[in-house]
């Protein structure tokens, strides 16, 4: 859904984003990570070839952009930067101007299109209110709301839970969610750990302008080859394993072991007593820190 080869960013002396080579495959829920300035909403922006690349290339739906984004956009729903609306006029005007100015934008069906889409963002409900009165988590959903006006078969999110409560994010995730099982890719730039580690199945990791991890979910969350013991009797544990701990914190031990399960049974035989056993898994908050530049500005 989207290749980027060598894609950079130069602004005078500045290097916005560095030779990024970025790949997104159709039905992936990919989260961009990175804090303010480390190059993600550049990148994004030349993805919809609203910026125009200093050198590299890009594919979005197999097109390339810029030269050919106006082929690629009526198949890309995007909120980037925020959502802007003309603030005199209600979140429903709002979503009927866009979708008339859309490609195909016809009258028919048109109504039906922009109560669906409030629907799906929590916004059924919505008055005749100026966009201007609204919170900042409503503005969220309308832009949301506005970047699923046409079933998008590609979804670029930047920071789409902004200004919302801890229910509203839920409530996005669960959309997203969705969205994603019926077949929308999913782009979503962010600098929350969290919000990235329960929705999307891979990750890539900016810093300073350059993409410095990219890989698969599950694979980050694989086991690292040690087992965490948490153990009243950790003195004796260590005896009885003698060279195998790798950590001793208190009553918690990290264990190298290729075999959780012996080393569970061969505790027990032993009269230890076990009050947890499980293999080791890597964070996504430590891999990030991992490959993040010393003194960066790291995601939160």
């Amino acid at each position: 859904m989207i290749v980027t080869r060598g894609l950079t960013k130069r602004y005078g002396r500045v290097t916005a984003v560095d030779a990024v080579a970025l790949r997104v495959g159709e039905g992936d829920r990919y989260g961009l990570l990175g804090p303010n300035g480390s190059g993600k909403t550049t990148l994004v922006r030349m993805l919809l070839g609203l910026v125009y690349a200093t050198s590299g290339e890009i594919e979005v739906l197999g097109e390339p952009v810029p030269r050919r984004v106006l082929r690629v956009l009526p198949h890309v729903g995007a909120l980037v930067e925020g959502p802007g609306a003309y603030g005199h006029l209600s979140g429903r005007a709002n979503l009927s101007y866009l979708d008339a100015a859309g490609p195909g934008g016809s009258r028919r069906g048109r109504r039906a299109r922009v109560n669906e889409a409030l629907e799906r963002v929590g916004l059924g409900g919505v008055d005749n209110r100026p966009v201007r009165t609204y919170s900042l988590g409503m503005r969220q959903r309308l832009g949301l709301a506005a970047a699923l006006l046409r079933a998008p078969r590609l979804l670029v999110l930047d920071e789409p839970t902004n200004g919302l409560d801890p229910q509203g994010i839920r409530e996005i995730r669960d959309l997203l969610t969705a969205l994603n099982a019926a077949g929308t890719t999913i782009l979503l730039c962010s600098h929350l750990l969290t919000e990235v580690e329960e929705l999307c199945s891979h990750v890539g990791v900016m810093d300073g302008g350059r993409l410095v991890l990219q890989q698969r979910m599950d694979e980050i969350r694989s086991p690292t080859g040690r087992t965490e013991i948490r153990t009243p009797d950790a003195d004796r544990v260590r005896a009885l394993l003698d060279g195998q701990v790798e950590v001793a914190d208190g009553d918690r031990l990290l264990v190298r072991t290729p075999d959780p399960a012996e080393l569970n049974a061969r505790l027990v035989r032993a009269g230890a007593r076990i009050a947890e056993l499980r293999p080791e898994r890597r964070t996504l908050e430590q891999v990030v820190l991992a490959v993040s530049g010393p003194g960066s500005d790291r995601p939160a």
